[in-house]
């Protein structure tokens, strides 16, 4: 693959990346079990990409963390805030206005194409 096809990939993901990671927060996830469930869905994701992006978005406040300390390893889960329940449904959204739209311009049928 090209480095140029490579940094265009990447840049196509990145904001895809953000709204699986917030799709999968509904529920309490630990960084494990939240790259576990984003691969099941054939999503993949490198930790040195997931933990900062997590520490974004509760920076953000999208997300809210906690220490679970009842296991013998001590574990971060993070879950959606309300704020971040609101951005992910707009989010959503968009996400689904913009697949259509793109979906017909790239099967070239603008004539026909939802106004």
């Amino acid at each position: 693959m090209s480095k140029l096809l490579n940094s265009l990939i990447t840049e196509l993901r990145r904001g895809t990346l953000t709204l699986a990671v917030l799709s999968q927060l509904k529920t309490p996830q630990y960084g494990y079990s939240l790259v576990q469930l984003l691969e099941k869905s054939s999503v993949s994701i490198d930790q040195s990409t997931l933990y900062p992006l997590l520490r974004r978005l509760e920076k953000q406040e999208l997300v809210e963390s906690s220490w679970d300390t009842t296991e013998s390893r001590p574990r971060k889960y993070y879950v959606l805030s309300e704020y971040g329940k609101e951005i992910l449904e707009q989010l959503q959204a968009e996400w689904e206005k913009t697949t259509l739209e793109l979906q017909t311009l790239l099967k070239g049928d603008v004539e026909n194409a939802p106004d």
